[in-house]
């Protein structure tokens, strides 16, 4: 199901960038402003994983200490499990408790833990998480997020020239010069939703692999219910917004006003289904 979902988010972001090309520059609007887009998000899926790691000063795994050692045997026994090579493993000097993978493929992936998680989560819930972060690795999340901000983006580029245009035109009138900025404002509002959108759906697709991997979602489910407290306790103040989708909870202690503009699905609802999941 969420797999058929993202593919009808993506078909939207497609139509949605046909239909703004259209009215901007036609065929020519939408090539220069998807070929842009797909060359600065081509940067961001190669090296997108050496700058978040650098961004919030992540350090290998040491795997001679106990905490290493810990880590590393969970880890290596969920790869095993999915048939995937065993990923880097980084630690962030960070009391806030939570995890994130990152990576283009499953030969280049790291997974990437707080102290404050591994201080929180007993053995049976990092192993959920780590079948979490695992299954996006599994799942190609970071390349379908990457097709989708590079749609995404490339709309953002033809609504501002959209906007420039309705502000240089004299020859329009003032329905279509209005028609054209109601256009240029709302579609990459859309798109945006959508794309966050995505991200929720790939959130409960990990979710649902790594249960089916264990053979239970309860260990995954108590994690992400001692998550939400955690962060509420040690909110993560200095993580970078723009990388939020990344870890497997909101980093932000507040939700935030509308559903629509989460970048995670709300954890009563992660929740619910993998407690009522059955192998």
């Amino acid at each position: 199901m969420e797999q058929l979902r993202t593919v009808f988010f993506l078909s939207l972001l497609t139509g949605l960038l046909l239909l703004i090309g259209g009215i901007v520059g036609g065929e020519s609007g939408i090539l220069v402003a998807f070929i842009f887009a797909l060359i600065m998000n081509g940067f961001s899926y190669f090296f997108s994983d050496k700058i978040v790691l650098a961004l919030y000063r992540a350090q290998p795994a040491d795997e001679k200490t106990s905490e290493g050692k810990r880590i590393h045997s969970l880890l290596k026994t969920v790869a095993q499990r999915m048939q995937l090579p065993l990923p880097k493993l980084f630690i962030i000097d960070e009391k806030s408790p939570n995890a994130f993978a990152t990576g283009r493929d499953p030969q280049h992936a790291a997974v990437v833990f707080t102290r404050g998680i591994l201080s929180l989560l007993d053995d049976h819930e990092l192993e959920g998480v780590i079948a979490h972060e695992l299954s996006h690795v599994k799942n190609r999340d970071i390349l379908i997020a990457s097709m989708a901000a590079t749609i995404a983006g490339a709309i953002s580029m033809l609504a501002h020239m959209a906007q420039w245009s309705a502000f240089g035109s004299r020859d329009r009138d003032g329905r279509n010069v209005i028609g054209l900025m109601i256009v240029a404002i709302s579609v990459p509002i859309i798109a945006m939703l959508i794309q966050l959108a995505v991200s929720r759906s790939r959130e409960f697709l990990a979710d649902e692999t790594a249960a089916k991997t264990l053979h239970s979602g309860k260990g995954l489910a108590s994690a992400l219910r001692k998550l939400e407290k955690g962060i509420h306790t040690h909110p993560f103040d200095s993580a970078n917004e723009g990388t939020a989708h990344l870890f497997i909870a909101n980093p932000f202690a507040g939700e935030g006003l509308l559903g629509l503009f989460r970048t995670h699905p709300s954890t009563s609802e992660r929740v619910a289904r993998l407690e009522s999941f059955r192998s």
